[in-house]
């Protein structure tokens, strides 16, 4: 897709190719494309013990062995504790000097207290290697530039992701990191958001665009789980006949 336009009571979808598909309601579910890190070596393992995103299928493959987390965030945060029910171990890479500044507290916490959850501050990783499957990884010391490569059963990054929502630019409101805005998030002190044609609020998924509906990650504040996609996208079909209905008087 390269843009989103209205036309009366059509939306207009622009394809790549040039076309247009006319139709009355859409839902984005245009995902987001995954920060990566750019080792050529763990590039080649993607999906044989290097992951990027959420870890929850990959969890009980982990059983027994060492895992590691490249990441700071609430996600990594809790991809760590899951992980920690399965891995004999799990080490969470940060290259800043704590979580404090980019981890809630609660999971701060949370970490502290699970035993076999390492914490390793103002580190990076820096190669990876294994005959098909990852097997070891190596780590640079960012205070002294040393390294030393260890034994991995499996590594996660996340790093964070960049919503698919450039095509969508001047068409529907977005937060400043791309994300789509929808529901209560598009009211500016209680009141509607500029332009919005309709007497009733956005409902709860509809982007700033009337019919127009945001499910799954690319939308802003969604919780980036696929029970929860799939969960937003069962209730944005039910949405959209609500706004066909009302559009039919």
């Amino acid at each position: 897709m390269t843009g989103l336009s209205v036309r009366g009571p059509d939306r207009l979808v622009r394809m790549s190719d040039g076309s247009e598909i006319a139709t009355r309601t859409v839902i984005i579910a245009t995902g987001v494309a995954w920060r990566r890190l750019d080792i050529r070596r763990l590039e080649a393992l993607r999906g044989a013990g290097v992951y990027y995103g959420a870890a929850g299928a990959e969890a009980q493959a982990m059983e027994g062995g060492d895992v590691f987390i490249v990441g700071a965030g609430n996600s990594a945060g809790q991809a760590t504790v899951h992980l920690a029910r399965y891995a004999r171990s799990v080490t969470l890479l940060v290259r800043g000097d704590a979580l404090a500044t980019s981890m809630s507290h609660y999971l701060v916490r949370e970490l502290g207290a699970i035993q076999n959850v390492a914490v390793r501050p103002r580190t990076e990783l820096v190669d990876g290697q294994g005959r098909g499957r990852l097997e070891r990884i190596t780590l640079r010391d960012r205070r002294n530039g040393t390294t030393r490569t260890v034994h991995a059963a499996g590594l996660f990054i996340m790093i964070g992701g960049e919503p698919r929502t450039a095509w969508l630019a001047g068409s529907v409101e977005r937060d400043q990191r791309g994300y789509v805005l929808t529901g209560r998030d598009l009211l500016r002190d209680g009141a509607l958001p500029a332009g919005w044609p309709l007497e009733r609020a956005p409902l709860p998924l509809e982007t700033s665009v009337p019919g127009v509906f945001a499910v799954g990650d690319v939308r802003a504040g969604s919780v980036k789980r696929v029970a929860s996609a799939a969960g937003a996208g069962a209730i944005a079909v039910q949405l959209v006949h609500e706004y066909l209905s009302e559009q039919h008087g």
